[in-house]
Formats: C-alpha cells, structure tokens, sequence
C-alpha cells in the first residue's frame, strides 16, 4: 500500500486560455513522446481518456501515467498485437466489453472500445465528470467534455454523470469518496445524496473490488478522513466495518505519524495498514476476501492495540516479560503501524529501539538454535526442547543473557543448563 505522489505542477484550470491553448499545455505535459508506443501505433478515432487527462489538467501526473485510451473497435485484438510487437504482455480484462492492458515495463496501456455511437456518447456512461474528459489523439484536436468536468474541476468539485451511471456499478459510490479525498476535491451535493441513497447496493459488489477500493483510499493523504466518510455513508455496513471507529480514523494522519517520529517510508506503509486495520475487524476482510496475511496482520494489530489500551498509562512497560515478548514477536513488521495509536513519547522510544535490527527484544530471536541445544545437551526434539528456546529468547531479550559472541554463547549454554536441571528436578 502506497500513498499517491503529491502534484509537481501548477494546476491548468483557466478559462483565459488562447484557442487550443489548453490542449497544448495538456500534450506538453503528457509527453506521448515518452509513451511506450508512438501515437502512430493507434487507430484513426483513438483518444485519451480518463485518468491521465483529468490529472494533467490538476497538475498531479505521475512521470508512468496509467493510459487508458478509447477505440472504434477491436480494443483486445490491438492489445495484443501492440504487445506481441513491443515484447510487453496482455490481458483481457472484459472480454464482454472489449477491454484489454497492455503492460510494458513500468507502464500500463488500456484499451477499450467505444460505447455508444460516437465519443461523447461514451464519455457521457462515465462515473463522474472528472473521469469524462478525453483528449483525441488527432493532430489540432479539441478537448471533449459533454458532462462539464472541466468547469466542475474548476470549482474544485467532484460531480456525478447520473444516478444511473452509480447504479450500473456500485463500487462507483465508494470510489467517489476515495477520489474525491486522492484529488483533494469535494462531492457534489446531490453526488453525495446519489452516494448515500443508494449505499446498501455495495454489497452486490464483488469484495475483493471493494477493498481494493478502500485499500487505495486508505493509501491517501487524508485517508483516515476519507474511511470516516465513508463510514458515516453508511457505505461499509453491509461489509462489517467497524461503525465505531471513526474518531480514531480521524486521528491517523501524517500529523499524527510526525509526531510519534515515524519516517517517510515508515509513514507510507504504516498510515494504511493502520487505517484499514482500525476500520476493519478480521471477520470484516475476511468477507471482503482479503488475503489470509492481510487478516492476520489486522486481527494482530486489532488486539494488540486493546491490549494496550487496558494497559493503562504504562503501555508497553506495562506488560509482563511474557505478554510483551509475545508482541514484539507478532509486531516486528508492522510496529510502526501499532505505535500510531501510542502516545508520542513511547512510541518514539519503541521505534528507535525497532530500527536496531539486532535489538533483542523488538526481533526476538533464541541465542542458540535447536542443533546447538541437542549437540551439547542432549536435548532430544520436542516440547522441551521448544520451552527451552523460548526460555532464552526471554533471557537474551530482557538483557540476562549478552545478545551475541562466543562469551554470550557459553553463558546460554550455562542458563540452558540451569533451566534444564530445575525443570527435570
């Protein structure tokens, strides 16, 4: 899970624009010159659709853009020409509806064909109007806005085509709040009545297209904000998120991960999961058919965070050496994403200690391995020999055995010795 980059350019949101000035500017920005294929290799009629025009007027274009691109027909057969030709691969994504992906290298290039008797006529069975822009790829060509995305943009919001076109896909209700929050715009007034009208119909999306939706609205600058929305759309009742957390959500921000000293990239990786976490309990992403790793790191997140809490103002230190060995076992990949619902002071403390990959008790690991145990003492494999390790990690990790060298491997030895005779008697 990754944020979104933040725009490089100014915004082209002007009507004092000379006469194809604005398409100038756009193609500048575009740099098809850069594209994985020539202009050329595309159809007569072909245009630019979606996406990249409606980030290239924001000033918000990433430097691979996804292009999605509109043809008069045979969009899967194209596909897999332009792949075959430039050694890239295909995939059909609707071969109903003639949709197909040509990925070469870092890029991604969708075609699909026309709906409808001419381009406006598809543009106008979009989403919303930010999304029903198109740029023809014709020399002197004019930009085509028949649903007035351009002015809504300018007002800097995020209007639907029609009610119907919500209806005729579902997960469009959850993805108007997860674009309005990525392009920092706001929903329309009646968009959001359409949104929350109609909001009990995401269930009749499949759930792995949900949580992708709210995997990439969670990703967000402003996620925690945006899952709150969504929440109080009564968007995510069907789905099982937890109705109760949007106090919390409101709280995860870059701010907040700031001031726990979380980095950059820690704040990249941790600010999601820790969303998605807060607002999805495990039962939830397992209906939302979310992978098993994903459940569990929820579920660990979700408990260890309770814990914490009944802990009481001591948090961490609270914990007795067994409870707190037990989560910095289960929490080595993901501390920073627990340490965001901490206060400041422990939090910090605890990641500098977690970014010591040798720190002992934050990556606990035994000081001898179970070969060494049954080579010097006689160990046989078993219970016994599992307690035994167990015993020292706990010793190494609370500082009573040295953390490595050949001292510290005589002195676990020397511990493993002791426990052994004081177990057997």
């Amino acid at each position: 899970m990754h944020m979104p980059a933040t725009p490089r350019q100014s915004a082209i949101l002007t009507a004092n624009l000379a006469d194809g000035e604005l398409e100038a500017q756009l193609w500048e920005r575009l740099s098809p010159g850069r594209w994985p294929l020539p202009l050329s290799a595309f159809p007569t009629g072909t245009a630019l659709v979606g996406g990249a025009v409606r980030d290239a007027l924001l000033g918000r274009l990433a430097s691979c853009p996804d292009l999605d691109l509109v043809v008069d027909s045979n969009a899967i057969g194209l596909a897999r020409r332009l792949a075959r030709q430039q050694g890239g691969s295909c995939v059909v994504l609707d071969a109903e509806r003639d949709m197909a992906r040509v990925v070469l290298g870092p890029w991604t290039v969708d075609l699909a064909r026309q709906e409808g008797g001419d381009l406006a006529s598809d543009l106008r069975r979009r989403d919303y109007s930010a999304n029903a822009l198109a740029l023809p790829l014709a020399a002197g060509a004019r930009l085509q806005d028949p649903t007035g995305g351009l002015a809504a943009l300018v007002r800097g919001q995020l209007v639907a085509v029609s009610e119907a076109n919500l209806l005729a896909d579902p997960l469009r209700l959850l993805r108007g709040v997860r674009l309005a929050w990525e392009l920092g715009l706001t929903l329309e007034s009646t968009s959001l009545h359409w949104i929350g009208r109609h909001a009990d119909t995401l269930t009749l999306v499949a759930g792995e297209r949900v949580l992708a939706e709210l995997h990439r609205l969670a990703a967000t600058g402003h996620g925690g904000r945006g899952l709150a929305q969504a929440l109080s759309l009564k968007l995510l009742d069907g789905w099982g998120g937890d109705a109760s957390s949007s106090r919390t959500l409101l709280d995860l921000d870059r701010a907040a991960a700031s001031a726990r000293g979380l980095t950059a990239t820690e704040t990249v990786n941790a600010l999601p999961l820790a969303r998605l976490a807060t607002l999805l309990p495990a039962t939830a992403v397992r209906r939302l058919r979310g992978s098993r790793r994903l459940q569990q790191r929820c579920e660990r997140l979700r408990r260890w965070w309770e814990r914490l809490a009944n802990a009481g103002a001591g948090g961490l230190a609270a914990l007795d050496e067994p409870t707190r060995l037990q989560l910095h076992r289960d929490m080595e990949e993901d501390l920073p994403a627990l340490v965001l619902r901490q206060p400041a002071g422990i939090a910090s403390a605890a990641l500098i200690r977690w970014r010591d990959p040798g720190d002992p008790l934050f990556h606990p690991r035994p000081p001898l391995n179970g070969d060494d145990l049954r080579t010097s003492l006689g160990v046989s494999p078993g219970p016994e020999l599992g307690d035994m390790l167990e015993h020292l990690t706990r010793e190494r990790a609370f500082g009573r055995l040295p953390a490595s060298g050949a001292h510290g491997r005589g002195e676990a030895l020397e511990s493993a010795r002791r426990w052994l005779d004081g177990r057997r008697g």
